[in-house]
This record gives structure tokens, C-alpha cells and sequence, in this order.
């Protein structure tokens, strides 16, 4: 099973004093594409008042243009301690075991706007750009992932993806029509038996869920598979539309 996250737009500060290496990364076939997004990036940061403009930064935010502009030699740390916020707080990556860490290096993907998926453990540096950004010096970021990165999953050839994106991450990068996969939504159920999507505690129950999956770290290979897992677990997961799978908390 792969798993996809969206990344966060907070991010913890600081890492070891080993710089990107793109060529490392996670679906190495993607390495052209990150060059291009990187370099534009870091041009980008050249004129600060341009760079707030174009990322659409406050006040406040104008600090993470240095991060952008340091991104090819800024210190590094796994993508999945390097975010922050709801969803990876619920997760809490830092506290599990070396096994359950591995197993989230062998099983998920994040996917950024400049490095586009990348694996849990993968070392990245501090950068600031969301999926709806538009950089000077490259496609809109739709069309400068979705196709690459359709043909670097569909080569992995992964026997079943749980897609825990966000649409606007989903769309830098559409699953192939051949590889199993089901969509992940979070919503809640209404005494009259009806069911509503959540906002806050979708992120929550996101991470709840990848952190319940490394420590047990079980065999899935199909959704009826994670179907049979998620009710040994105590877990209210069902089919929900075509494609798609429910979390009901």
C-alpha cells in the first residue's frame, strides 16, 4: 500500500547540516521537474518585495522568503518531522519506533509544491510554496507535476493507493486509471443517519489514522484489505462514493 499526504504550510525550523539532494528523493524519475521548480523558486527570492507579491506572503511571512531563497543549502530533516500543524501533530512521527518510522518511509509519500511527492523520511529543507502558487519561470504547478507525476506512480506500480490529499494537491498529481486507489474522506454522522464532510478534524483523523497504520504496519494490499484492518481497530471506515472511502469519526 502507498499512501498520499498533502504537506503542511507550517513547517519546524532548523535539521542537520546536510543539504538537498534532489536526486535522492523519492521517484527519482521526478528529478528534472524539481531542478526546474527549485531554481525558479530560488530566482524568485531574489526580489523580496516580488517574491511576497507572487506567494502572497503578510508581513509576517516575508521571513520564509529566506527559506526559499537557502533551499538549495539550508539544513534538512525527514519530510515527516518537518511538517507541522493538525495533521501531522495527530500523527506525532517523532514519538514512534524505529520499525513504525521505517514503515512510513516504505508506505508514504508527501506531496510538496516544489519537490512534488516525496517519501515520509526523505530530508528536506524549510520552503515556503502552496499548491495554488504561481512561479515566475515555470508552468502553472498543475501542469508543471500532473503528468510527471502520474507516470512516476503509475512506474512504481503500487498495488493500492490511499489518497489522503487535499483536492488541490490531488490535482498537482492524478492517479493512474490502472492502479487500485481509493480517495479518503472524513466526515461525521448525523443521528438521522445522514453524513457531513469535517474540515479540522479530517486533518486530525488523517494523521490519527497514518499513526494507527505504522504501528500496527499491516499488510494491505486492496481496499477491502484496509476495510478489514480499519474494523479490527476499532474503526468506522466504509465505501463511501465510487473511488472513495469514508472515515466516519
Amino acid at each position: 500500500m502507498l499512501i498520499l499526504l498533502p504537506p503542511s504550510e507550517t513547517k519546524r525550523a532548523g535539521g542537520r547540516a546536510r543539504p538537498l539532494d534532489l536526486g535522492a528523493l523519492a521517484l527519482p524519475q521526478l528529478r528534472t521537474r524539481r531542478e526546474a521548480a527549485v531554481d525558479a523558486l530560488v530566482a524568485l527570492s531574489a526580489d523580496e518585495d516580488t517574491a511576497a507579491r507572487v506567494l502572497k506572503l503578510s508581513p509576517r511571512q516575508r521571513c520564509e522568503i529566506a527559506d526559499n531563497a537557502a533551499v538549495r543549502t539550508a539544513p534538512t530533516m525527514a519530510a515527516i518531522d518537518r511538517y507541522t500543524g493538525v495533521l501531522y501533530d495527530a500523527l506525532d512521527a517523532g514519538t514512534l519506533a524505529a520499525a513504525e518510522r521505517r514503515w512510513l518511509g516504505g508506505h508514504v509519500l508527501i506531496h510538496s509544491a516544489p519537490f512534488g511527492p516525496v517519501g515520509a523520511l526523505d530530508p528536506i529543507p524549510a520552503y515556503r510554496l502552496s499548491a495554488g502558487s504561481s512561479v515566475p519561470g515555470i508552468p502553472p504547478l498543475r501542469r508543471h507535476w500532473a503528468e510527471a507525476v502520474m507516470a512516476a506512480i503509475a512506474e512504481a506500480a503500487p498495488s493500492f493507493v490511499l489518497d489522503l490529499r487535499s483536492e488541490a494537491y490531488a490535482a498537482l498529481g492524478p492517479l493512474p486509471a490502472d492502479v487500485p486507489s481509493a480517495y479518503l474522506r472524513v466526515v461525521t454522522e448525523g443521528s438521522d443517519g445522514t453524513v457531513r464532510a469535517l474540515n479540522h478534524f479530517n486533518k486530525q483523523a488523517k494523521g490519527a489514522l497514518v499513526r494507527a497504520l505504522a504501528q500496527s504496519r499491516p499488510r494491505v494490499r486492496t481496499s477491502a484489505a484496509l476495510l478489514r484492518w480499519a474494523a479490527a481497530q476499532g474503526l468506522d471506515l466504509r465505501r463511501g462514493s465510487p473511488g472513495e472511502l469514508a472515515l466516519v469519526v
